[in-house]
């Protein structure tokens, strides 16, 4: 987890991204302590020689949660050759993981979540509705994408979201035909059953620690009136219980561990790292390849087949605009040639946001001192040893989906619980024992766009999420913060509960409650939906429910760009489920369905719980 490492918020990224604390030791690296796997070293070095005249059947932009996924899934055929380009560098050095501890030490995460080596580090613009607070945003840029970035929690959301997306558009995209999809990528160490995947590449576990405040939290939402679910992922989303994380024998398994280097060997598949994609090529509105920088050389890689475009909410937008592929005026304003007017391309952005409510701790149990200097030591040289203790977590270990309202039909707020405190994304170390959730609700009604601000593919471009916008969201966030406090104040909590630090017990009017969200809460870097699927008749969809670009050939977008909307929790599951899906349509398989699994619905929407 984060927090032992430095403390920062992350959580669900692509996309599965969630914040959290701290990082937690920095430890002098001896690189001839550990061994290294030459011969991978070797695999990876000889596909990374690329040559720009060679044709491949497909090309993929982006080696994150999706682009991963595709590699693999694709060069499954080996018949169908695959290049994947990644902006960023690899997730390994030398082979091996050790020596990137910051990445695979599932308690380091904010290391990374704080600086610009891996993390494309956006910025959005300043926040109207928000005390025009400008919003750090990182993106993973790296092997493996956010899933080598996020909190490592595998939430997939609630059956009703993709059964809106196929009213909105996606026609085949309903749980029924989106369930199976989870289940293949997926190995829960709990097994399989009616919604687990058991024999998929993606590692996904439970929390060891057992600690006291998990239960405390547990117990408190269960006294609240709540009920207790085993499984958020499975019947029943409401209530609160153990998270799912993408955590492996004590690592991150990150898309990169889970497809992309088990799928190295293949003689069918190049990646080249360090490679920024700056233009699609198009013969008329056939896209025929990419354009690309390496070592501050331009080159061009062509594929036969398709380009497929998954370099996420931000990035995917950002490319098509820059090939031509967008709002004609707004290209032309740039003077870019129009390829095909496609308006809704950057638009519809979605993104959750959060806030922390925190807790003093009267005993001296949370991380705060596994974060002083000696014990991070400590714990990360366990964890280089052998993969265990309390840096195999990200510690945000239970959780929880309640509805705000009566007459909500399904939870739009969610809480993870952290038995530790952040502070400015962590860049400040916590300050005393105490406690924290992460608050957020689900399914805002507030809506912003991405566009260029330039015809530079290494200029950033503008992010407008447009938070808090509509006094829907202002309400329910306000309801956010109620309901939590009405948790923490339950009985479980007596032996451990001091003073409220944040908002603190001078905030208690709705409008004290209201400035204090506007001042505090971030986003839960989930951002998505910025080409989304639809039907070519809708004006405002990008792809069609085939992933493929509407009004021009051989382009696909796979990521969590294509989500219609976003779903009811974190991102990185949906998203691999997503590429897991796109893979058996671009391969002409037939997809996958269960039909009628059971998905518990409220008894009495009269009441909220």
């Amino acid at each position: 987890m984060s927090h032992l490492m430095k403390g920062v918020k992350c959580c669900g990224l692509v996309n599965g991204m969630h914040k959290v604390p701290g990082a937690l030791f920095k430890a002098h690296r001896e690189k001839n302590i550990f061994s290294i796997n030459q011969r991978q070293f070797q695999i990876s070095h000889a596909s990374s020689q690329l040559s720009s005249a060679k044709e491949n059947s497909y090309v993929i932009v982006g080696a994150g949660s999706a682009g991963c996924v595709l590699a693999n899934r694709l060069t499954e055929d080996p018949l169908s050759t695959v290049l994947l380009l990644e902006a960023g560098p690899k997730d390994t050095l030398l082979g091996s993981k050790r020596l990137m501890w910051k990445i695979h030490m599932p308690a380091a995460l904010t290391y990374n979540l704080c600086d610009d080596k891996y993390n494309w580090y956006y910025h959005t613009t300043p926040q109207k509705h928000m005390d025009n607070r400008i919003m750090y945003w990182p993106r993973g840029r790296v092997w493996g994408g956010s899933s080598s970035l996020n909190a490592m929690v595998y939430i997939r959301g609630h059956a009703e979201d993709y059964n809106r997306w196929s009213m909105q558009g996606a026609v085949g995209w309903d749980y029924d035909h989106c369930l199976p999809y989870f289940k293949k990528a997926q190995t829960h160490e709990l097994g399989p059953d009616q919604y687990r995947g058991g024999n998929g590449p993606l590692h996904v576990s439970r929390g060891k620690t057992n600690h006291p405040l998990h239960h405390a939290f547990l117990e408190a939402a269960q006294q609240a009136g709540y009920p207790f679910t085993d499984d958020m992922n499975g019947y029943q989303q409401e209530g609160f219980g153990w998270m799912d994380m993408t955590v492996h024998q004590g690592q991150r398994w990150s898309t990169a561990s889970a497809y992309l280097r088990p799928a190295m060997s293949r003689p069918n598949l190049s990646v080249a790292e360090k490679a920024l994609v700056t233009k699609i090529l198009f013969q008329g509105t056939k896209s025929i390849g990419v354009e690309y920088v390496k070592n501050g050389q331009r080159k061009k890689a062509f594929a036969s087949k398709e380009v497929i475009l998954s370099g996420g909410a931000i990035n995917s937008p950002q490319l098509l605009m820059l090939s031509g592929i967008g709002n004609a005026d707004d290209l032309k304003k740039l003077g870019i040639p129009v390829v095909c007017h496609l308006p809704g391309v950057g638009q519809n952005l979605q993104d959750h946001l959060e806030i922390y409510v925190q807790h003093k701790c009267t005993k001296p149990i949370t991380l705060y001192n596994a974060q002083k200097p000696m014990n991070m030591v400590r714990i990360g040289l366990e964890w280089l040893w052998q993969f265990t203790g309390e840096g195999a977590t990200g510690h945000l270990e239970s959780g929880g989906f309640i509805r705000s309202e009566p007459g909500v039909p399904h939870p739009d707020i969610q809480f993870h619980f952290l038995p530790s405190q952040v502070i400015d994304h962590g860049r400040v170390p916590p300050a005393t024992e105490a406690y924290q959730v992460h608050v957020g609700t689900l399914r805002s009604t507030s809506v912003g766009w991405v566009k260029l601000k330039s015809t530079d593919p290494t200029d950033h471009p503008i992010i407008e999420p447009n938070y808090l916008s509509t006094e829907r969201d202002i309400w329910e966030f306000r309801q956010s913060v109620k309901l939590t406090r009405e948790i923490f104040a339950q009985k479980a909590f007596e032996n451990f509960r001091g003073p409220e630090i944040q908002p603190g017990n001078h905030i208690q009017s709705d409008q004290e409650i209201d400035a204090f969200v506007r001042q505090k809460a971030d986003s839960a870097y989930h951002p998505s939906s910025t080409c989304k699927m639809g039907q070519p008749s809708d004006s405002t969809a990008v792809v069609d429910p085939q992933t493929k670009v509407i009004g021009v050939e051989n382009l696909r977008v796979v990521d969590a760009s294509i989500m219609p909307s976003v779903v009811s929790g974190n991102l990185n599951a949906p998203t691999i489920m997503i590429a897991e899906k796109a893979a058996d349509i671009i391969r002409g398989l037939p997809p996958l369905r269960e039909r009628n699994v059971p998905v518990y619905k409220p008894k009495n929407l009269e009441t909220q719980r």
